[in-house]
């Protein structure tokens, strides 16, 4: 538990004492450069702090050269943390509450992070509207197709607008698998554990050229792929069966 005050009181650090400057500065310049350099310093030293270790394999599928969909399983809230460092400079679609922190929220809308409102489905919508417009103008994003963290860890259903966005934009999917973070902060609590967290950069699956009708296919291939990297326990029980 100390751990995880500590690492609370450094983000808070980087969130209002640092961020709050650098926010302004952003505001009045336009420039938001410092203040997204500053957010990455402040994310890996929380995660250093908290004790999360990183092990990267198939970076070399990261792209540094157009945009593009990183899509990742959802396993608790080091996830989001965990990629950015890795793949940044980057945009996230992310629930709206996100964008009701004082400074963060703001930080995040002027860096094109999307909110999206779960319950509200035009409001949905629009979101993967604008997002594909954001990738359109060379944002690559982070995305998380199943909508929300998994209770349990193992991989859950998809949703369909990410990938409606994706192939709006005509950008290529990034599959991400990401394993162990379900044990480093389990959905519920607060506590952050340390630990080791897995994270598989797999071929990118090119959406350029495809319509909604090939929407079901570019799924099925992006799943099989984040499965591929995920431990017997993370994936569904359905997955697990079919592979004895």
């Amino acid at each position: 538990m100390i751990r995880t005050v500590l690492a609370s009181l450094v983000a808070l650090t980087f969130v209002f004492l640092l961020g709050t400057p650098l926010l302004i500065y952003a505001v009045l310049s336009g420039n938001t450069d410092p203040l997204y350099r500053v957010g990455l310093l402040g994310t890996r030293a929380t995660l250093r702090v908290a004790g999360v270790r990183i092990e990267a394999r198939g970076r070399e599928k990261i792209s540094r050269g157009r945009a593009v969909v990183y899509m990742s399983n959802h396993q608790s809230n080091v996830d989001p943390a965990a990629l950015l460092v890795l793949v940044s400079p980057v945009a996230v679609m992310a629930k709206k509450e996100f964008f009701r922190i004082p400074v963060l929220g703001r930080a995040m809308k002027l860096r094109a992070f999307v909110p999206v409102d779960r319950k509200n489905r035009q409001r949905a919508i629009d979101a993967v509207q604008q997002a594909a417009k954001s990738i359109e103008a060379g944002h690559s994003f982070l995305v998380f197709p199943e909508g929300t963290r998994s209770p349990d860890g193992r991989l859950q259903a998809f949703k369909k607008g990410a990938f409606v966005m994706a192939i709006q934009a005509g950008a290529p999917i990034v599959p991400v698998s990401v394993s162990g973070s379900s044990q480093i902060m389990r959905k519920g609590e607060f506590a952050i554990h340390p630990g080791l967290v897995r994270i598989t950069f797999h071929d990118p699956v090119p959406t350029e050229g495809c319509t909604i009708a090939d929407r079901a296919s570019i799924m099925n291939t992006v799943r099989r792929a984040i499965l591929s990297g995920l431990a017997p326990e993370e994936r569904p029980v359905e997955a697990v069966t079919s592979d004895k």
